[in-house]
């Protein structure tokens, strides 16, 4: 059996062509929930156009060292005190999170076929390697893989901070956050 390995390409400019290489693994990514108001491709895309322009965006491309397919993406970008990140959710978070700018993870997805081999876990922590921010900050569905993505990211470090509905036809997510990778 040959173990596949997935190179990861940084990118810290939004551009169309990484527009387009995002939308094609968000559709392989959320394709079982693409019927769902807030996983549909073009609410994803102005998502993605919003966030692109924020201070501090960056993205992480996995592609397959073999083929060069891309296989998965995050990406995050800075949040301030007193964004609309902090201030959607419904207890006020921990001011050791929400003081100072942090970085917040807004997307991790990996295509079906190379879940379960760490590629996540890779494209995480290299959009983490170069951060300032002292502490990251990301949203998940309780729900999603029956609570085992929540329980990844728990393994990674995070510790579940508050809850948060983004937007009224989302669901009521959790935001969880931890010490950023340079202060671990």
């Amino acid at each position: 059996m040959t173990s596949r390995t997935a190179r990861l390409q940084h990118h810290t400019a939004y551009m169309p062509h990484l527009r387009a290489v995002l939308a094609g693994l968000y559709e392989q990514v959320r394709a079982d929930l693409l019927d769902h108001p807030n996983y549909r491709v073009g609410v994803f895309l102005e998502r993605l156009d919003r966030h692109g322009v924020e201070p501090g965006w960056a993205a992480v491309i996995g592609h397959d060292s073999e083929t060069g397919e891309p296989v998965g993406y995050a990406y995050g970008n800075t949040v301030s005190p007193g964004d609309r990140w902090w201030k959607r959710m419904t207890t006020p978070p921990p001011s050791r999170y929400a003081a100072r700018d942090a970085v917040a993870v807004k997307e991790i997805g990996v295509i079906p076929s190379w879940r379960g081999i760490g590629v996540a876990r890779q494209m995480h922590d290299e959009l983490l390697t170069h951060r300032a921010e002292p502490h990251t900050t990301l949203m998940v569905n309780p729900a999603a893989g029956e609570g085992k993505v929540m329980r990844l990211y728990e393994g990674w470090g995070y510790k579940e901070i508050g809850v948060v509905q983004p937007a009224p036809e989302s669901p009521w997510l959790v935001c969880m956050a931890r010490r950023s990778r340079r202060s671990l």
